[in-house]
């Protein structure tokens, strides 16, 4: 690989993607940002050149195929290739199945899993040309686990886990084509903010928060020593090793425990938050999760469902 880094970033615009293009940043990297909100990505782009970094963007949309190729494509023209593909967009959603509209439902795994599947081939078309690359993909801890209330979430990261281990596979005769998976558990990001409520009741993160400069530490990490699987939050964690060991209890545990520590008794109104549209109100790198004070509720999101 190149000293100086060329990776793109998708989900760049807040959470988990805005601390990476951070550290990115900090190691002079050249950034190809990517997120459905121009305004917010140029914010982030000033922060990466002010640490010393070159940075490009471009708003995309990760559902669609042919705006993932143009991202390859703007990333090739400006820097010449890509070293480092970093899929993070995702999409989040609150309600059980029954209570989770189908274009709600349909939108999460095109973002989520259909944008992840599109962003590999993008990257693998530069890469193959390279004869080498990373893909970091982030997945979640729900790739690994489930729980009530969040069906196209853990459908999505479960069908992009397996997506991963047979690239991985087919790639074996490239030994500097790397897959990297990055699972992360409740990270302190506005993902809560700007997801889906259809439950009717404030929803808030499962404890205990972790800082989402952690799973940014670990992207960049395996992005220089690529590691096939990383997971980021230890606690939760163990929740992978007690659904491999007694399924049947971890079902019933998690099915009463869950609804009642991710929902609370305040009424909200319905919201499909920013799954159909991006949310400027709440970009930060954090979500401000992490003060016991304020894990109390989050409300049903930006906008009701019409």
């Amino acid at each position: 690989m190149t000293d100086t880094l060329r990776v793109v970033i998708t989900g760049a615009s807040s959470g988990i993607g805005r601390a990476t293009a951070r550290l990115f940043a900090e190691e002079d990297a050249r950034l190809v940002l990517a997120g459905r909100d121009a305004s917010t990505l140029e914010d982030v782009a000033a922060e990466c050149r002010a640490l010393g970094a070159t940075a490009i963007t471009l708003r995309t949309d990760v559902s669609s195929a042919e705006e993932v190729d143009r991202l390859a494509d703007a990333a090739v023209e400006r820097f010449g290739g890509i070293d480092v593909w970093v899929g993070n967009a995702s999409l989040y959603s609150f309600g059980t199945f029954e209570q989770t509209p189908p274009d709600v439902f349909d939108r999460l795994l095109s973002v989520n899993l259909s944008g992840q599947v599109y962003g590999a081939r993008a990257a693998l078309r530069v890469f193959r040309r390279q004869e080498r690359g990373v893909l970091v993909s982030v997945a979640s801890i729900y790739s690994r686990i489930t729980s009530p209330l969040v069906s196209p979430y853990v459908t999505s990261k479960f069908g992009l886990l397996g997506f991963l281990e047979v690239l991985r596979m087919e790639l074996a005769s490239a030994p500097d084509i790397h897959v990297c998976a990055v699972l992360p558990a409740t990270i302190d990001t506005p993902i809560h903010q700007h997801a889906a409520n259809h439950t009717g009741r404030a929803v808030r993160p499962l404890p205990p928060v972790t800082d989402p400069f952690r799973v940014a530490r670990a992207i960049v990490r395996v992005s220089h020593a690529p590691r096939r699987l990383t997971q980021v939050g230890r606690v939760q964690s163990l929740f992978v090793h007690a659904r491999a060991l007694a399924p049947s209890a971890y079902q019933a545990v998690v099915a009463r425990a869950y609804p009642a520590l991710a929902l609370t008794r305040d009424a909200a109104p319905v919201s499909d938050g920013n799954v159909f549209h991006p949310d400027r109100r709440s970009t930060g790198v954090t979500g401000g999760w992490r003060w016991f004070p304020r894990l109390r509720r989050i409300p049903g999101g930006a906008a009701r469902r019409r």
